[in-house]
């Protein structure tokens, strides 16, 4: 599969990591069953999906970081997709019916140190590592999604 598509789909009870699911329902509030621990920080309307790259993951454990699908939260692991694209403002389209817009860029936190070799969870920081983010969204348009679905961003 060499367009760019859904690879994972990634649920939890409250915190990282989340667990991978072969669908899913996208509302204005994220993704059906999926709970953040601190929504302080986590979920609401501007924060609603977190999306994040398997090249950028695979990358991260190729210099040693145990991380993996999931493991830093993200909703929807994104597979074949230019990262560098994936910006606040941006579009991206899941399978048919979803569309998303990008809100910004995620702050790392403490939660998700074990995904890192010497708990450096600021690997991912969009200020000291710029385009190893991970990115929230708000919800267009809400559906569902299936691991496998076309992903398509529009700037």
């Amino acid at each position: 599969m060499s367009q760019s598509h859904i690879f994972q789909i990634n649920l939890s009870s409250g915190g990282a990591p989340k667990l991978a699911v072969r669908e899913a329902e996208v509302h204005e509030l994220g993704l059906a069953g999926d709970k953040q621990r601190n929504l302080k920080n986590h979920g609401g309307p501007e924060r609603a999906v977190c999306l994040y790259s398997l090249e950028r993951i695979l990358m991260l454990q190729a210099e040693g970081h145990p991380i993996y699908p999931g493991a830093v939260g993200e909703n929807v692991t994104l597979a074949g997709v230019d990262w560098e694209q994936v910006r606040p403002g941006v579009r991206v389209r899941l399978g048919e019916q979803v569309v998303l817009k990008v809100t910004r860029y995620t702050e790392p936190c403490s939660n998700i140190r074990e995904s890192f070799k010497d708990d450096y969870f600021n690997r991912i920081h969009q200020e000291r590592f710029p385009g190893w983010s991970r990115v929230y969204t708000r919800v267009l348009q809400g559906g569902r999604i299936r691991v496998g679905d076309r992903v398509t961003i529009e700037s």
